[in-house]
């Protein structure tokens, strides 16, 4: 077991340098799979897990807890903590089990497919507008903005008067600068309230769509039903899921394979690959700058031969985890004919984001979309031209001028 006092790093997490791998992470990684660190915000040091092996014990091991950081000042990448404390994301098994089980089935594999044709309805209708248009074109405001905003507002029935001021309140959310955290905890509070006001309305009357699915779910026998303030919590965490993965992976993909011309005739000489070459586009790219949620050790737990005691923060690193060469040989490469084996884009144990099946859909129905409607896309200005987001926790181009 290895010494339990080690240096600690201060780590930024601030690269943002197209789409490359943080180095800092990737030095981290090499020094051992258990490292220090202090983060920007928060009132202590922490863990940082970075093997695939640790991130999945950490992530699936009870003496972990997510609960445990609720009301403390944890360590974390951003000013204003992103998260609500009744959100799903920081609540633990039994009552973890009972939420993701009620939301889990606005998300089974058959309403997902019923959910396709909307998503494809709302791709065929940003690309038809972009061919309008005419080159050259943003794609970022034309299309891996507002498809998913769009998309997950239209499978929770929201108002079209409102979408853009959901998708502003998200923005203000994810701002990692420190002169944004009030306006970020504003932000966070108008979502919620916003929620709130729909589901009595949902309950009564309802509809086709996931919030009235999740307010008349069944809840696991003897378990009580969601309540109005759990479902609010939970529409709010789709709405930031919805505008957090798939909006940057949109543009992040389609930079890649315009900037990889042998990868992007690969695909589009035979665009059934695309599903299995999507895995490994999402194992490869880093969407996000840094961690996310961390863990409070609830015992003396040792992890990759390190002994993590009890009370001490813990986060672990899903992009690290995906780089580990022991489970995805060469993986600095991208093989977009690798065999598909489990990546940790999506997170890993009881976290593991419900609407993957969802941001999957869309981003299949966008790249295949797009490049099959655009089949001689183009940057339309020099790679190292365009300007990459430093202001949030993702990672995507501010801009992605194209032309055909």
């Amino acid at each position: 077991m290895s010494s339990h006092d080690p240096a600690v790093l201060d780590c930024p997490f601030d690269f943002a340098d197209a789409l490359e791998f943080d180095p800092s992470l990737a030095s981290l990684a090499r020094r051992g799979p258990v490292s220090r660190i202090r983060l920007p915000y928060g009132e202590a040091e922490a863990w940082l897990v970075t093997s695939f092996a640790g991130v999945r014990q950490v992530t699936c091991d009870p003496r972990f807890s997510r609960a445990a950081i609720i009301g403390r000042d944890y360590p974390r990448m951003t000013p204003e903590p992103i998260v609500s404390p009744e959100s799903i994301n920081v609540t633990d098994p039994p009552r973890v089990t009972r939420l993701r089980q009620v939301a889990a089935q606005a998300f089974t594999r058959e309403r997902v497919a019923e959910m396709r044709p909307a998503v494809d309805g709302v791709v065929a209708g940003l690309l038809s507008a972009v061919a309008e248009a005419g080159p050259p074109a943003d794609l970022v405001t034309r299309l891996s903005v507002p498809l998913p905003h769009l998309t997950i507002c239209e499978l929770l029935a929201v108002p079209e008067a409102d979408r853009e001021q959901l998708r502003a309140y998200t923005m203000r959310l994810l701002a990692t600068s420190p002169e944004a955290r009030q306006d970020a905890a504003d932000a966070k509070a108008d979502l919620r309230a916003y929620f709130a006001g729909l589901i009595p309305d949902r309950r009564r009357t309802p509809g086709r769509d996931l919030l009235s699915a999740m307010a008349t779910a069944q809840p696991p026998s003897g378990e009580e039903p969601l309540s109005d303030d759990e479902l609010a919590v939970m529409a709010v965490t789709l709405i930031l899921s919805g505008n957090d993965t798939a909006t940057c992976q949109i543009s992040n993909i389609v930079y890649l394979l315009l900037t990889r011309p042998e990868e992007r005739a690969k695909l589009a000489g035979d665009p059934g690959r695309f599903p299995d070459a999507l895995e490994e586009l999402l194992r490869f790219i880093p969407f996000r700058k840094g961690v996310g949620i961390p863990r409070i050790a609830l015992a003396d737990t040792e992890v990759e031969g390190t002994l993590i005691r009890a009370g001490e923060y813990v986060h672990v690193s899903y992009l690290a985890a995906n780089r580990d060469p022991v489970v995805f040989p060469d993986p600095d490469t991208l093989d977009l004919e690798r065999p598909v084996r489990p990546h940790m884009t999506f997170g890993w144990g009881g976290h593991h984001c419900l609407a993957a099946p969802l941001a999957r859909a869309e981003l299949e129905s966008a790249v295949t979309g797009l490049l099959t409607r655009f089949p001689r896309l183009r940057l339309a200005v020099a790679p190292e031209e365009i300007e990459w987001d430093t202001e949030t926790i993702r990672r995507f181009p501010l801009r992605l001028p194209v032309t055909w």
